[in-house]
Formats: C-alpha cells, structure tokens, sequence
C-alpha cells in the first residue's frame, strides 16, 4: 500500500527550518517523540493550535488524546484569560505522569486538568459547554467523537481533529474491498481508514459546522460551529 506524504519532504523541510526554534521544553518533547516513535503534531501543527487559541481566546478546552502533552502544551501557552484551562484525556497513566513534569517545567501545570480514561466518557462526564475541541483519538471512534464533541460546543467554538488524510491512505486505502479474512494489522488499517472517512464525510454534510481540511503534516481539520 503506498504512502502518500502530505507536504512534498522538500516543503516541509523548509517550513521546518524558517520557524523560529522551540522552547526548552518543546524540544525536549519532540526529542522524546523522536527517540520513542511516538506520534505527536509536530511543531507546524502545534503553531496552528497555539494560533487558534489567540485567534478565539478561549476559556474551556477539551482534548480527547493528550498523549504526554504536547498539543495541551501548545494551546496552554496561548491562553490569556486568568481562568482559562485545558481538560486533557488519555487512557495511559504513564502518559499523564510524563506530561505533569513538561508541564510543570513549562509553566503551565496550573492550566492543564489531565484525566487518564476513555475520552467519549470523560467528556460525557464534564458539565458545560467548551471553546474549543480538539480530537485525536483512535481514528476508529472518530464519527464518536464529531457526535460527542459537536453539542457540547459553544456557537463559534471550534472542533479540531489531527490525522485527517491520515497518511495518504484516504485515498490509497480501498475501504469498498472485502472485509472478510483481514489479518490484524490490515483490519487496523481498514477500520481506521474508515474512521477518518467517516469523519470527513460527517464534517462537510452537516449543517452545525463549517469546515476546512488543512493539507499540513498529516492533515488537520478546523470545524467552526455555526
């Protein structure tokens, strides 16, 4: 199956070279990333977070997969209200610990309400509207995600989900084949594939939100709730 790069390696390259250098603490992140093949946005998405919270000033985020921190920590350092907070989910623990020491080295501990369990739970669980939600979950409970997510945000907040073209394979990956005898890693494949998809077609049919695939790193979607 052929893997499409999103940006040509060329471009990314140079947009990856003319922004200004992270943090300490970013760069100790994305050497972590890095080092331990854990998937994070990478500093050209974590710009357009950080980015969107300028842009909104938001009070309430939720994050539905926070892995050890590293898109909370991009959005937290753009928070301006005094009250203004994050609500991170992640279902490993040793995640959640991991983010409390770059956090706290960051400045931004007392942002973050980190909370290790299912997402789609969590967020049933937590009262009130939100600002902004950013999704990035196992692509299998994506559509899940658009109808937990989409009621619970205020008129204009945003619904931001990473992975959106997913490699290339929502347009390498036939999701119409025969589903029937897939070994493990080919059912992961499809049931992701399909996830993304699924997501796709949901944010551009319905009436509740106005969307934009951004065609950056692996492709990141900003819905605006009307």
């Amino acid at each position: 199956m052929e893997r499409l790069d999103v940006l040509h390696p060329s471009i990314n390259d140079y947009l990856l070279k003319v922004i200004p250098d992270r943090d300490a603490v970013l760069t100790e992140m994305e050497a972590y990333a890095w080092e331990n093949r854990f998937p994070i946005v990478g500093p050209l998405v974590g710009r357009v977070l950080h980015q969107l919270v300028l842009l909104t000033n938001p009070t309430r985020i939720f994050e539905m997969g926070s892995g050890f921190g590293y898109s909370a920590y991009w959005m937290a350092k753009a928070l301006r209200q005094p009250e203004a907070g994050i609500i991170c989910t992640d279902g490993s623990q040793e995640n959640a610990d991991r983010a409390a020491g770059y956090l706290a080295r960051g400045g931004v501990a007392d942002r973050i309400d980190y909370r290790v369990g299912n997402a789609l739970k969590i967020i049933d669980d937590t009262d009130g509207e939100f600002d902004i939600i950013y999704n990035d979950i196992d692509k299998d409970g994506y559509p899940e995600a658009f109808g937990k997510a989409i009621p619970r945000l205020r008129s204009g907040g945003l619904f931001i989900t990473d992975n959106m073209l997913w490699q290339g394979r929502v347009v390498t990956y036939d999701t119409d084949g025969d589903v029937q005898g897939l070994d493990e890693e080919e059912e992961w494949r499809h049931k992701t594939t399909v996830g993304v998809k699924e997501l796709t077609r949901l944010l551009y049919s319905s009436p509740d939100v106005f969307t934009t695939i951004i065609p950056l790193r692996d492709g990141v979607s900003v819905a605006v709730k009307r």
